[in-house]
């Protein structure tokens, strides 16, 4: 592959244009306003292609990941795409010799991810996910704020999402192809708890319970769990839990409880709140968290590509929350704690 001087040189093709929340264009878009020229589309759904060409007049737009690669000239493609499709069409392009930006989850298994790896390395080729939430308003005040030493040291992180819905019926709620309640919301989660515990993992136990939005969903016995749980050892002596419901009718509040030895922080989407102690008495302070910044993803993208600029979200960073996914969903099923592995 030449090699790419500036960010226009980065031609970018998606598989796929998301129909959800319009995660093609979104894409797209953020590309191109990191100085990167979109130039592709490969969607199987007509309807989908047709506004692709309505959104960015004059891209090209394909039936098929087969095509696109051999007729395309872009040099990076991202995959927007169901979860359990992620590996096998990473792996169809970065064979195909295409640096590679994967939406998150990177993929369902740990296995799925050290092949991804293994082979990008391999052929020198960039491998990231869609981590674009590394850059949320919330985590980024919640690890200056920690790291400032406002609550001490951090030793237990509670994540959580949760409350009293039946799944929708869309693909997400099938755990074959989704893989499972926890690798949606779940993944961001532990994104942000791996920004505060920088530690080695050492054990995950799964917990899980099935089977009642089951029967109200056309998905039947391959719906989504009705709540998931992990507990997460690492090596520091910190843990984490992390829960995803859809059976809680008293979900907690924010989305990380985060316990120091000297106070808590809980982190919502919206606002921060800190629990610390002045002799007898407890301190509460509230503030709003700044505005996100996912515009960085694509920034750091092109500036590694074009500048040799350390990656942000690697690939082996990537792996960790799926890792964490994976022990806990095997672990759920087999009833004990897993050992966790590295390369």
């Amino acid at each position: 592959m030449a090699k790419l001087t500036a960010p226009e040189d980065i031609k970018v093709a998606t598989i796929g244009y998301g129909g959800a929340f319009h995660m093609g264009k979104y894409h797209l878009e953020l590309c191109r306003q990191a100085g990167m020229k979109p130039v592709a589309v490969a969607e199987i759904d007509a309807q989908r292609l047709e506004q692709a060409r309505k959104d960015f007049p004059g891209i090209e737009t394909y039936s098929s990941t087969s095509l696109l690669l051999k007729k395309s000239s872009a040099n990076l493609v991202i995959i927007i795409t169901p979860h359990n499709t992620h590996a096998r069409l990473a792996l169809q392009c970065l064979k195909a010799g295409r640096h590679v930006v994967v939406e998150k989850p990177m993929a369902i298994t740990t296995a799925e991810c050290d092949a991804m790896i293994e082979t990008a390395h391999r052929k020198n080729l960039l491998l990231s996910t869609f981590h674009n939430r590394h850059w949320d308003g919330c985590i980024m005040e919640a690890v200056r704020r920690i790291k400032s030493g406002v609550i001490g040291e951090v030793f237990r992180i509670e994540a959580h999402m949760g409350g009293y819905s039946q799944p929708k019926d869309w693909w997400r709620s099938s755990r074959t192809i989704s893989g499972g309640i926890l690798y949606d919301w779940g993944v961001h989660l532990l994104e942000y708890s791996l920004q505060i515990i920088q530690s080695e993992i050492k054990e995950v136990t799964g917990f899980d319970r099935t089977g009642y939005w089951a029967n109200f969903t056309s998905w039947g016995k391959d719906t989504i769990e009705d709540e998931g749980f992990a507990v997460v050892r690492f090596a520091s002596g910190a843990w984490l839990t992390l829960m995803i419901s859809q059976l809680d009718s008293n979900p907690k509040k924010g989305q990380l409880e985060i316990t120091g030895t000297k106070g808590t922080y809980i982190m919502s989407g919206g606002e921060y709140e800190i629990i610390t102690h002045r002799g007898a008495e407890t301190c509460i302070t509230r503030g709003p968290n700044p505005p996100s910044e996912h515009w960085r993803y694509y920034q750091n993208i092109a500036s590694h590509l074009t500048k040799d600029e350390p990656l942000v979200i690697t690939p082996e960073w990537s792996r960790r929350p799926i890792h964490i996914l994976d022990l806990a969903c095997r672990s759920a099923r087999l009833g004990k704690s897993l050992k966790a592995k590295y390369h």
